[in-house]
């Protein structure tokens, strides 16, 4: 598969590692060309800009910090369809230090990302992993769940397997926000102390 990677930091690295693995194509686009080097270097891909990351790409993903999103996609001239028809995976929380959404009520990040990119095919997902947790060397068989464009969700679900986590698919793009919710649900606890999977109780899969 050719992906594009939005980004040069720990996600980017961690995630292009994985899918390096797996024999995928990766274009990396970082604001600084010397760092994007750097890492597809090491990911034994290219590099290039943000938009030469985002073109003729199966799937790309946005890992940079939600704030920057916005400036991202304009560079990657995603309001001219750049990514129209490509798959485009939203890991990012837009959350403050207390866990609480930044995001208007009834809205999510995810939807505001198909807003800024026309036409492309947005899932969301790893937004619920630390990016270290996809450094690790061993297979601890987490779920990665999802949810998003029907035409991204099989492209997403093949890139969690490579990843070496099982694909949860839990609907379209209108439950991101269900999802971002989660994400802040699972920081708040854990800023208090509590560890987040205590908090919720064991139901078998139906």
């Amino acid at each position: 598969m050719r992906i594009g990677i939005l980004g040069t930091g720990t996600l980017a690295l961690a995630l292009g590692r994985r899918w390096a693995e797996a024999g995928h194509d990766l274009v990396v686009g970082g604001r600084s060309a010397p760092r994007a080097t750097a890492v597809a270097q090491r990911l034994g891909g290219r590099a290039g800009t943000f938009l030469a990351a985002a073109t003729e790409r199966d799937a790309v993903l946005l890992a940079v910090p939600w704030s920057a999103v916005e400036d991202v996609l304009s560079q990657a001239e995603a309001q001219q369809r750049t990514l129209a028809e490509t798959t485009v995976i939203d890991p990012a929380n837009a959350l403050d230090d207390t866990g609480a959404l930044w995001i208007a009520p009834a809205a999510s990040h995810a939807e505001r990302v198909a807003t800024l990119a026309p036409g492309a095919h947005v899932v969301k997902a790893f937004h619920l992993w630390p990016a270290r947790r996809w450094n690790e060397h061993e297979d601890a068989g987490d779920t990665v769940v999802i949810c998003g464009d029907e035409p991204g969700l099989p492209v997403v679900s093949a890139l969690v397997r490579d990843a070496g986590a099982t694909p949860a698919v839990l609907g379209p793009l209108s439950r991101a926000r269900q999802l971002e919710e989660t994400a802040g649900f699972a920081l708040g606890l854990a800023l208090a102390g509590t560890e987040p999977r205590s908090a919720l109780p064991a139901v078998g899969a139906r």
